[in-house]
């Protein structure tokens, strides 16, 4: 039974080594010529104003959480196109209950205001 482990084992060395190689190839190999604007924070090329860690709204995050849920919910499209003929009528019914549950989720948040930004 070991034998069967072996190339996972490979592979999972071989992974490590050669991340762990290039992290130490580059930070010996790499140029070194720290200045002022290299060590300065970048903040989209403009002069850092105001503390760092300042809080966000939370509207930022529930729109990302909002996202990434109706993204990840759309990617479950394209293996159901790929075989839509070969389901027939029960994939087509089985694939309009998925986006009626998706679409009563979207009018959920959109009645309970997550997607305004006043």
């Amino acid at each position: 039974m070991l034998p069967t482990y072996v190339p996972v084992g490979i592979t999972i060395f071989m992974a490590t080594f050669i991340a762990v190689a290039a992290i130490v190839l580059g930070s010996i190999l790499g140029p070194r010529k720290p200045s002022v604007r290299k060590l300065s924070p970048y903040e989209s090329g403009m002069t850092p104003v105001g503390p760092a860690q300042k809080r966000l709204p939370i509207k930022f995050y529930l729109t990302a959480v909002l996202f990434i849920l109706f993204d990840i919910e759309v990617v479950f499209f394209l293996p159901w196109a790929v075989v839509f003929r070969d389901l027939g009528l029960f994939g087509f019914l089985e694939m309009l209950v998925f986006v009626v549950i998706l679409m009563i989720g979207l009018v959920y948040v959109w009645k309970r205001g997550a997607l305004e930004w006043d």
